[in-house]
């Protein structure tokens, strides 16, 4: 019985929490409804607000595009009515046009009438002057007693004299006016070019004359009947004379390379000490193997200097050979790296390919390197060679023409003449021998006087002028005008010198008398 009542009260606890959990759902499901629909409600009017927005912004948006709409057909509208303005003017102004052509047309049929009249009247006035001129030649044949033809080859011979006369002072003038031009022009650009450039006074070349310690070693290079100077002479292919100035021996001979080579061998052997054939013949070679890496440096770094491009192995070699040749002292691979910056600049003056130039000029000499072994004018062996190696015909052409022995085909051959002159003839570049100094003033004085008419030839200045005194009985002013430039003429036909040679021809008459 105990047991059924806590049965039954279990029952009851257990349905009054059924109950009460139920209670609390319901009362939680009741409120998520009404959260719910306050939500919903919230929802509702924030779509509302937005559809009200919306619908303000679309009529304001429609406003403005119809604001906009009227203010651009009010613009179209006002344009239309300017471009009609516009064609109305135009319509004006062409019939404004069509009246002055109309009226135009009328005064230019007025005007054709008026020269027909005046034609006929010149026509008759021409009929006129004829018989005139006829009645008056016939005149003046009676009078003179001279035909017409007469009277005109008269009158042609004296005007063809005038004319002759005035031409040849004009041609004078033209010529004295080009040459002044000239003149002006070609010194300010040498000069312009001479001023960009510096150089030593003297350029360093190689000797041929080697300093013994003592006289005693003349007897150990000579050697044993003469064994180590022959050895020396084979070997090198070159003279070794041993004169009488103490402690020195002169090398003799034409190659340059080979000349160095036996100044190196000769130090290196006294150097040494131990003089034998054996050794002369080691120390060649090692000498030799020295001088081609010496010319490989030189003419790589010539070619580098300049940053030119393409350039063939044999004119490198070439190049680094110059090094040990000279010409009047001058040393000539120095003289033709100037040659190549004088060329170069004197193209960029005048507007012209400057590389170009500087080629031909670095180049022009490269026939000396090989002149011992080749006969012939070195400029057109080294053209041979520079063609043969690929260069430009240019270049070709001015290497050949850079002493004038064949034609120029472009300007560049002109420019590396020009080139040359300025380096050669530069204070401290080239010494002149006394001789050769006398021989060139002989010469000049020699042309002088193989004209007709000369009375005195003074070459004045160093040879920089030819002071030449003309017989004035013999000469009138004319003539020794023609003199002057023949002269200049034939001293640039015959002779090679630097610079210019003025030529100053003197005609004057003097009249001496006595009051006693």
């Amino acid at each position: 019985m105990s047991e059924l009542i806590y049965i039954i009260c279990g029952a009851g606890i257990i349905i009054l929490a059924l109950l009460f959990y139920v209670r609390k759902k319901m009362s939680l499901a009741n409120s998520l409804i009404s959260d719910s629909q306050k939500q919903w409600d919230k929802v509702m009017k924030e779509i509302e607000n937005e559809k009200r927005e919306t619908s303000l912004k679309i009529k304001d948006e429609i406003y403005k595009k119809r604001k906009e709409f009227e203010l651009e057909m009010k613009r179209d509208r006002i344009d239309l009515e300017r471009l009609q303005n516009k064609i109305n003017s135009k319509f004006e102004e062409i019939d404004n046009k069509e009246k002055r052509i109309e009226e135009i047309k009328s005064e230019l049929q007025q005007k054709e009438r008026e020269l027909i009249r005046a034609t006929d009247i010149q026509r008759a006035n021409e009929n006129k002057i004829k018989s005139i001129y006829t009645e008056l030649i016939s005149k003046l044949e009676n009078i003179g007693g001279m035909t017409k033809d007469e009277a005109k080859r008269s009158l042609i011979e004296t005007l063809e004299n005038e004319v002759r006369l005035s031409s040849e002072k004009w041609v004078q003038k033209v010529e004295e006016d080009a040459k002044q031009t000239a003149k002006e022009k070609s010194i300010h650009l040498v000069i312009s070019a001479m001023q960009r450039y510096t150089a030593e006074q003297v350029t360093p070349h190689s000797s041929s004359v080697v300093h013994l310690p003592n006289e005693e070693m003349k007897g150990r290079i000579i050697g044993k009947e003469g064994r180590n100077i022959k050895a020396l002479e084979m070997a090198t292919g070159m003279e070794f004379v041993i004169g009488d100035t103490p402690e020195v021996i002169t090398i003799s001979g034409f190659n340059p390379v080979r000349r160095e080579i036996a100044r190196r061998t000769l130090e290196k052997l006294i150097a040494d000490g131990r003089i034998n054939p054996t050794r002369i013949e080691e120390t060649v070679q090692q000498c030799e193997k020295e001088i081609e890496e010496t010319i490989q440096e030189y003419g790589k770094e010539a070619v580098l200097a300049f940053n030119l491009q393409g350039v063939h192995p044999e004119i490198i070699t070439l190049l680094g050979k110059l090094h040990f040749r000279t010409s009047y002292s001058q040393n000539v691979l120095e003289h033709s790296k100037e040659v190549g910056i004088f060329s170069r600049m004197i193209a960029e003056e005048l507007q012209l390919d400057g590389n170009m130039a500087l080629r031909a000029g670095l180049l022009h000499d490269i026939g000396k390197a090989v002149t011992a072994e080749v006969e012939g004018p070195h400029a057109l062996i080294g053209a041979d060679i520079a063609k043969r190696c690929g260069e430009d015909p240019r270049v070709v052409n001015a290497i050949a023409a850079h002493h004038e022995e064949v034609a120029f085909t472009s300007i560049y051959g002109p420019i590396v003449v020009i080139a040359d002159t300025i380096s050669a003839s530069r204070p401290g570049a080239r010494r002149e021998t006394f001789t050769a100094y006398v021989k060139r003033l002989e010469k000049l004085e020699e042309i002088g006087k193989s004209f007709e008419g000369v009375k005195k030839v003074y070459a004045l200045q160093a040879g920089r002028e030819l002071r030449v005194i003309v017989e004035e009985e013999y000469l009138d002013d004319e003539k020794t005008i023609l003199l002057a430039r023949d002269l200049a003429k034939k001293i640039e036909k015959e002779m090679n010198f630097p610079g210019q040679i003025k030529v100053n021809v003197i005609r004057e008459k003097r009249a001496v008398e006595y009051a006693r």
